[in-house]
């Protein structure tokens, strides 16, 4: 297994992670830029699902994702519970949260001064749009 490095770029996989949760329709998608605040890690991603089984969709889909080109998580935790997993890629971390643990938590009033990154224009070009079929 090969472990996410800290030399790769983030910003591709920043943009592979927005695509991997709008795939699975997370909301509030927020790239919260560290670097220079922070020494645990460069980014937060950070998102939400409407269910637990919504929010573990959207783990599944990120890890399967970057799984494809071989980044996998250094860890991983709460998938048991599923109101908040956290995914540590090193240079970045994942934050999928139920809507109600996200607004307890409120990372991002926690790192209000940290800049944002717009990787979602990006990514939405990337995410594969579904078809609409008749019934």
């Amino acid at each position: 297994m090969i472990q996410a490095k800290r030399s790769e770029p983030a910003p591709e996989r920043l943009r592979a992670v927005v695509a991997a949760a709008l795939e699975k329709q997370a909301e509030g998608i927020e790239v919260v830029d560290l670097r220079g605040l922070s020494g645990i890690t460069d980014y937060f991603v950070i998102c939400h699902g409407g269910t637990a089984r919504q929010v573990q969709a959207i783990v599944d889909e990120i890890d399967r994702r970057l799984g494809e080109g071989r980044i996998y998580p250094d860890h991983i935790e709460g998938t048991r519970d599923a109101g908040w997993v956290l995914m540590d890629y090193l240079d970045f971390v994942v934050h999928v949260f139920t809507r109600d643990r996200r607004s307890f938590y409120a990372l991002e009033r926690l790192w209000a001064d940290a800049p944002r990154l717009d990787v979602l224009a990006a990514s939405r070009r990337a995410a594969p749009r579904r078809k609409a079929t008749k019934r």
